[in-house]
Formats: structure tokens, C-alpha cells, sequence
């Protein structure tokens, strides 16, 4: 799915409106029929359920009223709370008009709050994308009391308050949803971690937006579903064998460290490698061989660290830094990776912290090369603090440009980023991954993909990122999410990749 700016979003309004033939209020009333159906479908509220409705003067709070009249209608509790203001939109005014006399009606004023009981619902359509400045007066004071009720909390398109497409300025009011429904594509604004305490859950809600006006917008940030990466894993040929699927080596392990080696290993061959060697120090030798029975032990001559790189002839890909250690020696050698390597690389864990304590490495990085850093490792590479959410994705940007590199910066919606900007967010995973080794396993599937020369490095990269939070969503279901451990990842990467594989046979 495409990630729109609220530029583009009213552009998409009015294309579908010129398309389809409809009007702006015609529209507006399938918004709020798909918001009344959500909360009838969802909440299913009792018919004595207090449902707060508060109505800004744009067209977020034409939402909100036609939302009210359907309430009504269907023999719901709807009270209209207004935030009065010198101009109001022209469908506000007409579904203002709409509403029926008997639905109670009311001007906000700071002297006259409504009381909010627990039992009630808010819904808070008091300013949607169209906000470009902070709250202030009146309407910072009806978001604080709304966030002070302990009532469940609505918000229609965006969380009042929250700017679509810019930074927050620090504490600018916002209502603090539990649930937020927008219209048909989400919103960036979603998917950034300071904003996760405003937005709560949210969900998109289809209004029959023109999808061929959306297929035809250029954009540079994408959510990435199920649905998008369905059949893009290849089918395995009937006459495949270990030699088809690539060769993949991986450099892990240290002394104390050697179960994170296990634990990537183990993911590379869950991810349906060919053949996997995996270099260790010497401590880690017993441990693999016993622990990782279907890869190859490739010993270092050093007792606890990785001090050798090994030729690379045999190898389709090559993978380092889970477990590694941050030694001069392991330093040195993963300068001789970047210097000698011709096959893709997937460098994670303290492969990035040498990098980012020695940033002259940086310049070596080959092209494609994929780096998975958690937001403290990307930190260290850029090697300036992120002042907010979209300046960490200015960044991003601005590093995979530059080193024409593929980047998966891991959160809660994990962002890839490609060489020329372009930033995909995944949409799969849970609180559960949010453990030790849970980065490790990652590293270890996305080299099997890499070594897998049937798939470009974009499409191994979002197969990976979305098979590993899959395997963790399926993981939790068995284990529950504080229950979930690294290696519960790995016995669910092949249910997770099998989803995504093509159905055609394969030639």
C-alpha cells in the first residue's frame, strides 16, 4: 500500500470525486457509513451506550455528524458536542443540516465540558489531515479533556492534533486514541514510535477511493502486507538440489556469544539455503556441530574471537556480525570482507558497530550490501542523533543514497530502505519479537535469501523483513507474545516463507 501526504490524499478525494461522478458529500457519507459499520462490527455497543461525538469545522467534523445522524437512526445514544469557529466547511454545514433535531446538539465552551463516564464512547473528529499548526486555545483544552475521561476514545483519520506529514512540536496537545480509523490507505504518521501512545490501534476503513488514481501516484513510502508479497518467493523446481538454492557463509560467534551464531544458522536454514558454512572460533566449533548438525563448521585458529577470513570462492553470499565482538581483530577482517567480497552481503549486530566506530569502512561497503540495524546501531553509523521520528527517516534516506546500500532499520514497523530512498514499512511482527536473538535470526534468513539468486536484493529484503515478524505472529499464537523466544522464530520461518511462495510451478 502507498503511504500518501496529505497533499495527496486531497488530491485522491478529488480525482475519485471527478471520476466516479459522486460529490464531496456523497463521499463524506461513505466515510461515515464505513466508520458507523466499524464500530457496529467491532465495539458493538449496547443501545444505552453514551456515544460523544466531537466535531471540529472542517470536513473531519462533517465525518463526525454524518457519523452521529446513522447513530441516531440506528437507535443510538449520539450527542453532538460542536467547537465553534468563525468558518465552516461546506459539507460540516450540510450534514450539520442533516442532523436531526432530536440529536442533542451542543457549542463547546471551556466554562461547559461535558462529563465523559467510563461507559461512554468518544469519538474525536474534531480536526483530521488538513491540521498544519499545533492546537491551541479552546480546542487544546476539549483534547485535554477528552484525554483525562476514562472512556474509549475514537479517532477519525488522525488523532486530533497530530500533524500528517511534519514533526510534533514538543508537548503540542493531541487526543490519545485507542483506536484510530482512516480511510483506505494508512497514514505515515501511524508507523512512527512517538507517535504510537496518540494513534493506539488503527485500521483502514474502504471508502472506494480510485484505485487507479492511486496506482498512478508516485510516492517513496510504501506498507507492506501479505497481499503484496504473495508469490514472490519462487517455487522450488521438482529437479532442484543444495547446489540450486546458493552457498551461504556466515561469520558469527564469540567467546559467551556462540548461541547467537546458533541461532542465525539455524534461520539460514530454515530460510531454505542450499548450503551453509558457518566460521566460528574455536569455542564455537563443538557448539555448532552439535547444535547445527546440516551446516558446515568452518573453525577460526583463534580460540574466542574471529580472527581469519576464509576464501570466498565456494560462497553465493556472506553474512556477519551476530555474536561477533568488537575486537581490533574481527575489525580487520571485516575489512577484508568489504574489500574482497563479489557476492551480496548482510552485515548485522557488531559487524555495524565496527562499522559505525569506523566509519572509514563505511566507504567500502559494496553496492547492495544490506545492513540491519536496530535504531541505536543506526545511530552509531550516521553518527548523529535523530532529533524526532522523520528526521531518523531523512537519514535513512540520505545513508542508503549515499552508500547505495539496502538498510532494514528495525522497529516495531520495520523500515526498508533502498538505494535510491525508496522506504517500505512492514506491517507484520509483535511485541513478542522484542527479545534477544530475535535480531540474529533475522540476519541468518535474510542471508538465505540473499544467497538465493533467483530473487533481486529488494524482494529478498521485504521477503525476510514480513517471513520474520510472520514467524513471530505465529510464534505468538502458540506461545503467547511474553511467552515467545528467538528460536520459536525459527520453527515458523518455513510456515511463514511457504505463505508467501508462489503457486505456479516453477520452471
Amino acid at each position: 500500500m502507498k503511504l500518501l501526504s496529505a497533499a495527496l490524499t486531497r488530491t485522491l478525494d478529488q480525482a475519485t470525486i471527478q471520476a466516479q461522478g459522486i460529490t464531496s458529500l456523497e463521499l463524506m457519507e461513505r466515510a461515515a457509513t464505513a466508520l458507523f459499520d466499524w464500530i457496529l462490527t467491532e465495539l458493538r455497543p449496547a443501545y444505552s451506550t453514551p456515544i460523544h461525538l466531537f466535531c471540529g469545522p472542517g470536513n473531519n467534523g462533517g465525518d463526525g455528524l454524518a457519523l452521529a445522524r446513522l447513530l441516531h437512526e440506528a437507535g443510538y445514544a449520539a450527542h453532538v458536542w460542536l467547537l465553534p469557529a468563525k468558518r465552516y466547511s461546506a459539507d460540516f454545514t450540510a450534514n450539520r443540516l442533516r442532523l436531526p433535531a432530536e440529536v442533542p446538539c451542543q457549542e463547546l465552551a471551556a466554562a461547559r465540558f461535558p462529563e465523559l463516564p467510563a461507559s461512554a464512547v468518544l469519538i474525536d473528529a474534531l480536526f483530521g489531515t488538513g491540521l498544519s499548526r499545533p492546537l491551541t486555545d479552546l480546542a487544546a483544552e476539549v483534547v485535554a479533556h477528552l484525554n483525562r475521561s476514562p472512556a474509549l476514545r475514537i479517532a477519525v483519520d488522525l488523532p486530533s492534533g497530530l500533524l500528517a506529514d511534519a514533526p510534533q512540536p514538543p508537548d503540542s496537545p493531541l487526543v490519545q486514541a485507542h483506536y484510530t480509523l482512516c480511510f483506505e490507505l494508512p497514514k505515515l504518521a501511524f508507523l512512527l514510535p512517538g507517535h504510537a501512545a496518540f494513534v493506539g490501534e488503527w485500521h483502514t476503513l474502504q471508502i472506494g477511493l480510485e484505485q487507479e488514481v492511486i496506482h498512478n501516484m508516485a510516492v517513496d513510502n510504501y506498507f507492506i502486507e501479505d497481499n503484496y508479497l504473495k508469490g514472490c518467493l519462487p517455487k522450488r523446481p521438482r529437479f532442484s538440489h543444495k547446489g540450486t538454492f546458493g552457498h551461504a557463509l556466515l561469520l558469527a560467534g564469540s567467546q559467551g556469544k556462540v548461541g547467537a551464531a546458533v541461532l542465525a544458522a539455524t534461520a539460514c536454514l530454515r530460510g531454505g539455503v542450499g548450503l551453509l558454512t558457518v566460521r566460528v572460533p574455536q569455542v564455537g566449533y563443538a557448539i555448532l556441530q552439535t547444535a547445527v548438525p546440516e551446516a558446515m563448521c568452518l573453525p577460526d585458529s583463534a580460540p574466542d574471537i574471529l580472527t581469519e577470513l576464509p576464501d570466498l570462492t565456494p560462497y553465493a553470499a556472506v553474512g556477519m556480525g551476530p555474536g561477533l565482538g568488537q575486537q581490533a581483530a574481527s575489525r580487520e577482517v571485516l575489512r577484508q570482507l568489504l574489500q574482497t567480497a563479489t557476492v551480496p552481503l548482510v552485515l548485522d549486530a557488531d559487524a555495524l558497530n565496527l562499522l559505525g566506530a569506523n566509519r572509514e569502512l563505511l566507504e567500502l561497503l559494496p553496492p547492495d550490501t544490506l545492513l540491519t540495524p536496530h535504531p541505536k546501531e543506526f545511530e552509531r553509523l550516521v553518527g548523529i542523533p535523530a532529533r524526532h521520528d522523520y528526521h531518523r527517516l531523512e537519514q535513512l534516506r540520505a545513508f542508503v543514497r549515499q552508500h547505495r546500500c539496502y538498510c532494514v532499520l528495525k522497529d516495531a514497523y520495520t523500515a526498508v530502505a533502498a538505494p535510491d530512498g525508496t522506504l517500505y514499512f512492514n506491517g507484520s511482527g509483535n511485541p513478542g519479537m522484542a527479545t534477544g536473538g530475535s535480531g540474529d535470526v533475522l540476519t541468518g534468513l535474510l542471508l538465505a535469501l540473499r544467497a538465493d539468486k533467483r530473487l533481486s536484493a529488494l524482494d529478498a529484503a521485504l521477503l525476510g523483513v514480513y517471513a520474520h515478524g510472520r514467524a513471530g505472529d505465529l510464534a505468538a499464537q502458540e506461545t503467547g507474545e511474553a511467552g515467545l523466544i528467538a528460536s520459536d522464530l525459527v520453527r515458523f520461518i518455513g510456515p511463514a516463507l511457504q505463505e508467501l511462495t508462489a503457486s505456479a510451478p516453477g520452471l
